[in-house]
């Protein structure tokens, strides 16, 4: 999977957001002051090269489909996370925002549990 660039990943929030949606529409969903259309209109065009919406014809524009969904490109996220920053090792992740107080022992304990479940799931 491709990582998506800052504007990239600002057009993709709208889009996750909005599942499917014409240049158009994504540009009324930024905050004042708005991007240009033609701005916009290229980053959904990158989007679409990357893999990560389907353009699709309707009438005389076109439609951007969500094709990678958010929960995919966060896993994808996460874990390069946790590989280049923490050697590959989640509790080292999880050690670090608790040292640094960022996590508190009911986030701390929550991790533990989706983490259980998640393994007992894989069994």
């Amino acid at each position: 999977m491709n990582e998506l660039t800052k504007a990239e990943e600002q057009v993709m929030q709208i889009l996750w957001e909005l599942k499917e949606a014409n240049v158009r529409e994504v540009v009324s969903h930024f905050p004042d002051p708005k991007p240009a259309y033609t701005t916009v209109a290229t980053v959904m065009n990158a989007l679409e090269k990357k893999g990560f919406a389907d353009k699709i014809p309707a009438g005389k524009s076109h439609l951007f489909a969500v094709k990678i969904s958010k929960e995919d490109y966060s896993g994808f996220k996460a874990g390069a996370l946790v590989k280049n920053y923490f050697n590959g090792s989640f509790s080292r992740m999880a050690s670090f925002f608790a040292k640094d107080n960022k996590l508190s022992i009911q986030e701390l304990e929550e991790m533990i549990k989706i983490a259980k479940e998640q393994i007992e799931k894989e069994k």
